[in-house]
Protein backbone atom coordinates (compact mmCIF):
# COMPACT_ATOMS: atom_id res chain seq x y z
CA UNK A 1 0.00 0.00 0.00
CA UNK A 2 2.16 3.34 -0.99
CA UNK A 3 3.96 6.43 -0.20
CA UNK A 4 3.02 9.75 -2.27
CA UNK A 5 -0.35 11.58 -1.95
CA UNK A 6 -2.19 11.56 -4.95
CA UNK A 7 -5.63 12.56 -6.13
CA UNK A 8 -8.42 10.22 -6.09
CA UNK A 9 -11.53 10.63 -8.15
CA UNK A 10 -14.45 12.22 -6.40
CA UNK A 11 -16.83 9.88 -4.93
CA UNK A 12 -20.65 10.43 -3.73
CA UNK A 13 -20.70 12.54 -0.80
CA UNK A 14 -16.83 12.62 -0.16
CA UNK A 15 -14.85 15.12 -1.61
CA UNK A 16 -10.99 13.96 -2.59
CA UNK A 17 -8.65 16.01 -1.16
CA UNK A 18 -5.43 16.90 -3.70
CA UNK A 19 -2.16 17.30 -2.42
CA UNK A 20 -2.75 21.07 -1.29
CA UNK A 21 -4.35 21.66 2.04
CA UNK A 22 -5.00 24.48 3.53
CA UNK A 23 -6.33 24.17 7.30
CA UNK A 24 -6.86 26.84 10.29
CA UNK A 25 -4.44 24.97 12.51
CA UNK A 26 -7.13 24.23 15.38
CA UNK A 27 -8.79 28.00 15.34
CA UNK A 28 -12.37 28.31 16.11
CA UNK A 29 -13.24 28.76 12.94
CA UNK A 30 -11.59 25.25 11.66
CA UNK A 31 -13.63 23.37 14.97
CA UNK A 32 -17.05 24.60 13.99
CA UNK A 33 -16.57 23.21 9.76
CA UNK A 34 -18.38 20.25 8.47
CA UNK A 35 -15.86 18.63 7.26
CA UNK A 36 -13.44 16.16 8.31
CA UNK A 37 -9.72 15.17 6.67
CA UNK A 38 -8.76 11.87 6.37
CA UNK A 39 -5.08 10.60 5.43
CA UNK A 40 -4.82 7.20 4.97
CA UNK A 41 -2.87 3.99 3.07
CA UNK A 42 -4.97 2.66 -0.11
CA UNK A 43 -6.39 -0.07 -0.52
CA UNK A 44 -9.69 0.82 1.19
CA UNK A 45 -11.11 2.84 -0.96
CA UNK A 46 -12.60 1.36 -4.78
CA UNK A 47 -11.13 2.19 -8.44
CA UNK A 48 -14.41 2.94 -9.38
CA UNK A 49 -15.55 4.48 -6.53
CA UNK A 50 -17.31 1.06 -5.36
CA UNK A 51 -14.99 0.42 -2.26
CA UNK A 52 -15.77 0.68 1.83
CA UNK A 53 -14.32 3.85 2.04
CA UNK A 54 -16.69 5.24 -0.62
CA UNK A 55 -20.00 3.85 0.93
CA UNK A 56 -18.91 4.48 4.30
CA UNK A 57 -17.86 7.93 3.89
CA UNK A 58 -20.95 8.68 1.37
CA UNK A 59 -22.93 7.42 4.45
CA UNK A 60 -21.36 9.08 7.05
CA UNK A 61 -21.81 12.82 5.10
CA UNK A 62 -26.25 12.17 4.45
CA UNK A 63 -26.12 11.29 8.09
CA UNK A 64 -24.02 14.14 9.57
CA UNK A 65 -23.70 16.53 6.93
CA UNK A 66 -19.73 16.55 7.51
CA UNK A 67 -17.84 15.92 3.89
CA UNK A 68 -14.88 13.89 4.37
CA UNK A 69 -11.36 15.38 2.41
CA UNK A 70 -9.74 12.41 1.99
CA UNK A 71 -5.92 11.63 1.05
CA UNK A 72 -4.21 8.90 0.14
CA UNK A 73 -0.53 7.79 -0.28
CA UNK A 74 1.67 4.91 1.24
CA UNK A 75 1.36 3.63 4.44
CA UNK A 76 4.99 5.35 6.23
CA UNK A 77 4.53 8.39 3.63
CA UNK A 78 1.03 9.80 5.54
CA UNK A 79 3.07 9.44 9.07
CA UNK A 80 5.77 11.30 7.41
CA UNK A 81 3.17 14.17 5.93
CA UNK A 82 1.23 14.32 9.00
CA UNK A 83 4.52 14.66 10.78
CA UNK A 84 5.89 17.36 8.42
CA UNK A 85 2.53 19.13 9.46
CA UNK A 86 2.83 18.91 13.29
CA UNK A 87 3.20 22.10 14.01
CA UNK A 88 0.10 23.33 11.78
CA UNK A 89 -1.82 20.28 11.48
CA UNK A 90 -4.25 19.30 8.87
CA UNK A 91 -5.10 15.94 9.15
CA UNK A 92 -8.12 14.74 11.72
CA UNK A 93 -8.07 11.46 10.91
CA UNK A 94 -4.97 8.73 10.21
CA UNK A 95 -5.31 5.25 8.63
CA UNK A 96 -2.65 3.65 7.97
CA UNK A 97 -0.65 -0.02 8.60
CA UNK A 98 1.76 -1.41 11.40
CA UNK A 99 4.28 -0.76 12.21
CA UNK A 100 3.36 2.64 10.74
CA UNK A 101 0.33 3.23 13.27
CA UNK A 102 2.56 1.94 16.25
CA UNK A 103 5.46 4.61 14.74
CA UNK A 104 2.52 7.47 14.19
CA UNK A 105 1.87 7.03 18.09
CA UNK A 106 5.47 6.77 19.40
CA UNK A 107 6.37 10.23 17.60
CA UNK A 108 3.12 11.85 19.22
CA UNK A 109 1.17 12.26 16.24
CA UNK A 110 -2.06 10.53 17.80
CA UNK A 111 -4.43 11.50 20.40
CA UNK A 112 -6.10 9.17 22.87
CA UNK A 113 -9.65 8.50 21.73
CA UNK A 114 -11.28 4.62 21.71
CA UNK A 115 -14.47 4.70 19.11
CA UNK A 116 -17.68 3.34 20.45
CA UNK A 117 -17.28 -0.39 19.60
CA UNK A 118 -13.42 -0.53 20.18
CA UNK A 119 -14.38 -2.79 23.34
CA UNK A 120 -15.42 -5.59 20.65
CA UNK A 121 -11.76 -5.36 19.17
CA UNK A 122 -9.00 -7.89 20.11
CA UNK A 123 -6.54 -6.42 22.29
CA UNK A 124 -3.55 -7.48 19.59
CA UNK A 125 -5.82 -5.07 16.96
CA UNK A 126 -5.69 -1.93 19.10
CA UNK A 127 -3.37 0.25 21.13
CA UNK A 128 -2.77 -0.10 24.97
CA UNK A 129 -2.79 3.33 25.50
CA UNK A 130 -6.23 3.94 23.54
CA UNK A 131 -4.34 5.71 20.49
CA UNK A 132 -5.63 4.26 17.59
CA UNK A 133 -7.78 1.15 16.75
CA UNK A 134 -8.47 -1.17 13.51
CA UNK A 135 -11.21 -0.28 11.66
CA UNK A 136 -10.92 -3.39 9.13
CA UNK A 137 -8.79 -6.36 9.68
CA UNK A 138 -6.38 -7.72 6.77
CA UNK A 139 -3.73 -9.99 6.21
CA UNK A 140 -0.41 -9.99 3.66
CA UNK A 141 -0.07 -11.70 1.08
CA UNK A 142 1.23 -12.24 -2.57
CA UNK A 143 -0.43 -11.88 -5.71
CA UNK A 144 0.28 -14.30 -8.82
CA UNK A 145 -0.72 -14.20 -12.35
CA UNK A 146 -3.59 -16.67 -13.12
CA UNK A 147 -3.29 -16.13 -16.78
CA UNK A 148 0.62 -16.25 -17.08
CA UNK A 149 0.96 -18.68 -14.17
CA UNK A 150 -2.15 -20.60 -13.28
CA UNK A 151 -0.56 -22.57 -10.20
CA UNK A 152 0.60 -20.18 -7.57
CA UNK A 153 4.49 -20.73 -6.43
CA UNK A 154 4.20 -22.20 -2.66
CA UNK A 155 7.56 -21.46 -1.54
CA UNK A 156 10.22 -18.46 -1.31
CA UNK A 157 12.84 -20.84 -2.89
CA UNK A 158 10.55 -20.84 -6.35
CA UNK A 159 11.05 -17.47 -6.56
CA UNK A 160 14.99 -17.62 -7.22
CA UNK A 161 13.69 -19.66 -10.63
CA UNK A 162 15.21 -17.81 -13.57
CA UNK A 163 11.94 -17.72 -15.22
CA UNK A 164 11.17 -15.05 -12.54
CA UNK A 165 13.70 -12.52 -14.14
CA UNK A 166 11.96 -9.28 -14.56
CA UNK A 167 8.88 -10.97 -13.73
CA UNK A 168 8.52 -10.23 -9.77
CA UNK A 169 7.88 -7.19 -7.67
CA UNK A 170 7.65 -6.22 -4.41
CA UNK A 171 7.12 -2.57 -2.65
CA UNK A 172 9.53 -0.66 -1.01
CA UNK A 173 10.31 -1.69 2.81
CA UNK A 174 10.07 1.10 4.81
CA UNK A 175 7.94 3.02 2.81
CA UNK A 176 4.90 0.71 1.70
CA UNK A 177 3.25 -0.93 4.31
CA UNK A 178 3.02 -4.12 2.55
CA UNK A 179 6.79 -3.99 1.53
CA UNK A 180 7.78 -3.87 4.86
CA UNK A 181 5.72 -6.67 5.53
CA UNK A 182 7.66 -8.71 3.07
CA UNK A 183 10.88 -7.93 5.61
CA UNK A 184 8.65 -9.05 8.56
CA UNK A 185 7.48 -12.45 7.01
CA UNK A 186 10.82 -13.04 5.45
CA UNK A 187 12.67 -12.80 8.90
CA UNK A 188 9.70 -14.74 10.70
CA UNK A 189 10.31 -17.93 7.39
CA UNK A 190 14.11 -17.76 7.43
CA UNK A 191 14.69 -17.47 11.11
CA UNK A 192 15.91 -13.70 11.66
CA UNK A 193 17.21 -11.23 10.11
CA UNK A 194 20.36 -12.64 8.79
CA UNK A 195 19.22 -15.63 6.52
CA UNK A 196 15.91 -13.17 5.56
CA UNK A 197 19.25 -10.44 4.03
CA UNK A 198 20.86 -13.46 2.75
CA UNK A 199 16.98 -14.55 0.90
CA UNK A 200 16.27 -10.89 -0.27
CA UNK A 201 19.88 -10.57 -1.78
CA UNK A 202 19.11 -13.74 -4.09
CA UNK A 203 15.90 -12.22 -4.82
CA UNK A 204 17.46 -9.64 -5.76
CA UNK A 205 18.74 -11.16 -9.37
CA UNK A 206 14.60 -11.19 -10.28
CA UNK A 207 13.26 -8.24 -9.04
CA UNK A 208 12.37 -5.27 -11.49
CA UNK A 209 13.44 -2.66 -9.10
CA UNK A 210 11.73 -0.80 -6.29
CA UNK A 211 8.01 0.28 -6.30
CA UNK A 212 6.42 3.40 -4.20
CA UNK A 213 2.96 1.87 -3.68
CA UNK A 214 1.78 -1.60 -3.73
CA UNK A 215 -1.53 -0.94 -5.02
CA UNK A 216 0.30 -0.38 -8.49
CA UNK A 217 1.64 -4.00 -8.98
CA UNK A 218 -1.68 -5.36 -8.95
CA UNK A 219 -2.46 -4.06 -12.20
CA UNK A 220 0.47 -5.47 -14.10
CA UNK A 221 -0.33 -8.64 -12.62
CA UNK A 222 -3.62 -8.93 -13.82
CA UNK A 223 -1.91 -7.71 -17.54
CA UNK A 224 0.52 -10.82 -17.34
CA UNK A 225 3.83 -8.61 -17.22
CA UNK A 226 4.64 -9.45 -13.78
CA UNK A 227 4.01 -13.22 -12.39
CA UNK A 228 4.23 -12.28 -8.89
CA UNK A 229 4.02 -9.35 -6.49
CA UNK A 230 3.39 -8.58 -2.97
CA UNK A 231 -0.11 -7.32 -1.77
CA UNK A 232 -2.51 -7.21 0.98
CA UNK A 233 -5.86 -9.77 0.79
CA UNK A 234 -8.67 -7.13 1.42
CA UNK A 235 -6.96 -4.74 -1.38
CA UNK A 236 -5.93 -7.77 -3.64
CA UNK A 237 -9.67 -9.26 -2.89
CA UNK A 238 -11.28 -6.35 -3.78
CA UNK A 239 -8.47 -5.52 -6.98
CA UNK A 240 -10.38 -8.67 -8.46
CA UNK A 241 -13.42 -7.56 -8.81
CA UNK A 242 -12.12 -6.19 -11.76
CA UNK A 243 -8.63 -8.27 -12.04
CA UNK A 244 -9.72 -11.08 -13.22
CA UNK A 245 -6.25 -12.93 -13.15
CA UNK A 246 -4.78 -12.05 -10.03
CA UNK A 247 -5.20 -15.17 -7.55
CA UNK A 248 -3.87 -14.52 -3.42
CA UNK A 249 -1.21 -16.88 -2.34
CA UNK A 250 1.26 -17.16 0.65
CA UNK A 251 4.89 -18.41 0.68
CA UNK A 252 5.86 -20.90 2.78
CA UNK A 253 9.61 -21.97 3.58
CA UNK A 254 10.43 -24.92 1.76
CA UNK A 255 9.77 -27.98 3.85
CA UNK A 256 7.13 -25.53 5.96
CA UNK A 257 3.28 -24.12 5.81
CA UNK A 258 2.47 -21.07 4.53
CA UNK A 259 2.15 -17.93 6.72
CA UNK A 260 0.64 -14.68 7.46
CA UNK A 261 0.59 -12.13 9.59
CA UNK A 262 -2.57 -9.51 10.43
CA UNK A 263 -1.83 -6.38 8.56
CA UNK A 264 -4.81 -3.89 9.65
CA UNK A 265 -5.83 -0.80 8.84
CA UNK A 266 -5.91 0.84 11.75
CA UNK A 267 -7.09 4.55 12.73
CA UNK A 268 -6.75 6.98 15.28
CA UNK A 269 -7.66 10.51 16.16
CA UNK A 270 -4.87 13.02 15.00
CA UNK A 271 -3.26 14.98 17.79
CA UNK A 272 -4.68 18.62 17.67
CA UNK A 273 -6.89 18.36 14.62
CA UNK A 274 -8.15 21.12 13.40
CA UNK A 275 -11.93 18.68 13.17
CA UNK A 276 -11.10 16.94 16.52
CA UNK A 277 -14.86 16.62 17.05
CA UNK A 278 -15.24 15.77 13.56
CA UNK A 279 -13.12 13.18 13.71
CA UNK A 280 -14.50 11.41 16.70
CA UNK A 281 -17.82 11.47 14.70
CA UNK A 282 -16.04 9.72 11.96
CA UNK A 283 -14.13 6.89 13.52
CA UNK A 284 -17.29 6.14 15.84
CA UNK A 285 -19.16 5.65 12.35
CA UNK A 286 -16.33 3.41 10.51
CA UNK A 287 -16.22 1.16 13.56
CA UNK A 288 -20.57 1.24 14.49
CA UNK A 289 -22.02 -2.13 13.38
CA UNK A 290 -23.53 -1.05 10.52
CA UNK A 291 -20.22 -0.45 8.67
CA UNK A 292 -18.39 -3.63 9.90
CA UNK A 293 -21.00 -5.46 8.55
CA UNK A 294 -19.70 -4.19 4.75
CA UNK A 295 -16.44 -4.95 5.48
CA UNK A 296 -16.49 -7.86 3.80
CA UNK A 297 -19.46 -7.53 1.21
CA UNK A 298 -17.90 -4.07 -0.13
CA UNK A 299 -14.08 -3.65 1.11
CA UNK A 300 -13.48 -7.23 0.65
CA UNK A 301 -11.54 -7.74 4.14
CA UNK A 302 -12.46 -9.23 7.35
CA UNK A 303 -14.25 -7.00 10.13
CA UNK A 304 -12.27 -5.27 13.25
CA UNK A 305 -14.99 -5.91 15.70
CA UNK A 306 -14.76 -9.58 16.62
CA UNK A 307 -19.16 -8.95 17.82
CA UNK A 308 -20.09 -8.72 13.80
CA UNK A 309 -20.34 -12.22 12.54
CA UNK A 310 -20.49 -11.92 8.46
CA UNK A 311 -21.62 -14.71 6.36
CA UNK A 312 -22.01 -12.81 2.62
CA UNK A 313 -20.16 -14.47 -0.16
CA UNK A 314 -17.07 -12.43 0.16
CA UNK A 315 -16.78 -13.57 3.63
CA UNK A 316 -17.34 -17.10 2.75
CA UNK A 317 -14.44 -16.92 0.25
CA UNK A 318 -11.95 -15.53 2.58
CA UNK A 319 -12.47 -17.66 5.03
CA UNK A 320 -11.75 -20.44 2.53
CA UNK A 321 -8.70 -18.72 0.96
CA UNK A 322 -7.10 -18.33 4.50
CA UNK A 323 -7.79 -21.94 5.50
CA UNK A 324 -4.53 -23.67 6.14
CA UNK A 325 -2.22 -20.28 6.13
CA UNK A 326 -0.80 -20.11 9.58
CA UNK A 327 -0.82 -16.65 11.22
CA UNK A 328 1.61 -15.58 13.49
CA UNK A 329 1.93 -12.49 15.31
CA UNK A 330 4.88 -9.91 14.92
CA UNK A 331 6.69 -8.35 17.51
CA UNK A 332 5.46 -5.06 16.72
CA UNK A 333 7.23 -3.20 19.84
CA UNK A 334 11.01 -4.62 18.85
CA UNK A 335 10.11 -3.64 14.68
CA UNK A 336 8.80 -0.23 15.84
CA UNK A 337 11.85 -0.17 17.42
CA UNK A 338 14.30 -1.31 15.20
CA UNK A 339 12.81 -0.65 11.98
CA UNK A 340 15.49 1.78 10.37
CA UNK A 341 18.06 -1.12 11.46
CA UNK A 342 16.04 -3.85 9.66
CA UNK A 343 15.49 -1.35 6.61
CA UNK A 344 18.92 -0.28 6.45
CA UNK A 345 20.06 -4.05 6.00
CA UNK A 346 17.76 -4.65 3.48
CA UNK A 347 19.10 -1.66 1.61
CA UNK A 348 22.70 -3.29 1.91
CA UNK A 349 21.31 -6.64 1.15
CA UNK A 350 19.90 -5.97 -1.85
CA UNK A 351 21.88 -2.87 -3.29
CA UNK A 352 19.02 -0.69 -3.25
Amino acid sequence: MRTYAKPVAAVTGALVLAAGLTACGGSSDASTEKVVTVYSADGLKGEAGDGWYDKVFADFEKQTGIKVKYVEGGSGEMVQRALREKSNTQADVLVTLPPFIQQAGSKGLLQKYEPKGADQVDGADKSDDGTWTSVVNNYFGFVHSKKELPAAPKTWEELLDAKYKDRLQYSTPGVAGDGTAVLIKAMHDFGGKEPAMEYLKKLQANNVGPSSSTSKLAPKVDKGELLVANGDVQMNFAQAKSMPNLGIWFPAKDGGKPTTFALPYAAGLVNKAPHTENGRKLLDFMLSEGAQREVSAIGGGFPARKDVKTTDANAIELAKLMDGVEVFEPDWSDIDKNLAAYVDAWKSATGS
